[in-house]
């Protein structure tokens, strides 16, 4: 396929043109956060007990989708702690030294932010377990029979981890955050909540029949719900009036080629073909990766999930099948040939 995930207005994963975007909206305090009320109320006593004994949180792991407000609940737990933040990732820290460097120029209470901490080398990884155990630093001096460990101490620093494959993670980095948090998709009424307070952040005027459709279209995910609120602003400023409504909506999403449940031309394709070429399935991956020109790992990680979860594709052991309720929302009909196969 020529369109790439990239590109997708619908991807849950960061663009370049989200992170000016995400700044922002972001909300700066818990109660501005809006949803996962669970992990919400567990953080919000966590950070009243360290403020009340004077020492930093505890370790910190958040698991789950990408967009789902991993990063900026980090960003709230610094601000609401009144530390520091410093923010890497998990493929940024190539070698020892570059943890050496981060972890020595923190100071007391500060937060290092780690993303995609499952993607941590190995050997990086032991360097970190005495800095989150002990708030040492071991280093090792010279090779061979003549080197020697150099211990230095750090100050006592925090260190949240974000994930969105959590079974990467190996078991003795994940036995040692103190707090793991799972952040869940959102619920329907969130992400209109969302959208309501972001178009009054970028002063733009919406309605509620347009808040509800772009929430609808929004993958229960916020920062596919910003972006589509974005892009229809746009479409609103050079089409209407700079007003998001009823008439101009349904208009933009027409020109993004994404319908009513979330699903983009990508994700159409994958089901028609399956549909088309290979009778509904079932269809083994790396065949529908042949046809599609995508590798299996961008379908089964990036594709698949979303198209499950509405029930529209089922995994077997002889391959992929479409279900009924995916034919009903394409419009098609199985033939008495695909009834029978499946």
């Amino acid at each position: 396929m020529e369109e790439k995930e990239e590109n997708r207005i619908i991807t849950s994963k960061e663009t370049n043109g989200d992170k000016q975007l995400d700044v922002a909206l972001r909300p700066k305090k818990l109660d501005e956060y809006v949803g996962q009320e669970k992990t919400k109320a567990n953080v919000k006593i966590a950070i009243e007990a360290a403020r009340r004994r004077n020492e930093p949180i505890e370790h910190v792991l958040l698991y789950g989708a990408p967009g789902l407000g991993k990063t900026t609940l980090a960003h709230i737990l610094a601000n609401e702690l009144g530390a520091n933040i410093r923010i890497t990732s998990g493929p940024a820290i190539e070698k020892s030294g570059d943890l050496a460097a981060i972890l020595t120029n923190l100071q007391e209470g500060d937060i290092l932010f780690i993303d995609e901490i499952h993607r941590l080398n190995r050997t990086i990884e032991e360097i970190l377990y005495p800095a989150m155990e002990d708030y040492a630093l071991d280093i090792i001096i010279g090779k061979g029979p003549s080197a020697r460990t150099l211990r230095i101490d750090l100050p006592r620093i925090t260190i949240i981890g974000a994930t969105t494959k959590m079974s990467l993670l190996s078991a003795p980095l994940r036995d040692r955050f103190g707090m793991v948090y799972h952040l869940n998709f959102y619920e329907h009424g969130d992400v209109e909540e969302i959208i309501n307070r972001s178009a009054g952040i970028l002063d733009v005027e919406i309605d509620d029949y347009s808040i509800e459709k772009i929430a609808a279209r929004a993958r229960r995910t916020p920062r596919v719900a910003n972006r589509l609120l974005k892009r229809v602003r746009d479409y609103c400023d050079v089409k209407g009036e700079g007003v998001i409504e009823k008439k101009h909506c349904h208009s933009a999403f027409e020109m993004l080629d994404v319908d009513e449940l979330g699903l983009d031309l990508v994700d159409r394709k994958i089901l028609e073909l399956i549909i088309d070429k290979f009778k509904g399935g079932p269809v083994g991956l790396n065949t529908i990766a042949a046809a599609t020109g995508e590798d299996m790992a961008t379908i089964e990680e990036v594709y698949e999930p979303f198209l499950m979860r509405l029930g529209f594709l089922d995994r077997s052991p002889r391959g992929r099948i479409v279900t009924d309720i995916a034919y009903k929302h394409l419009g098609k009909k199985k033939t008495e040939k695909q009834k029978k196969l499946i």
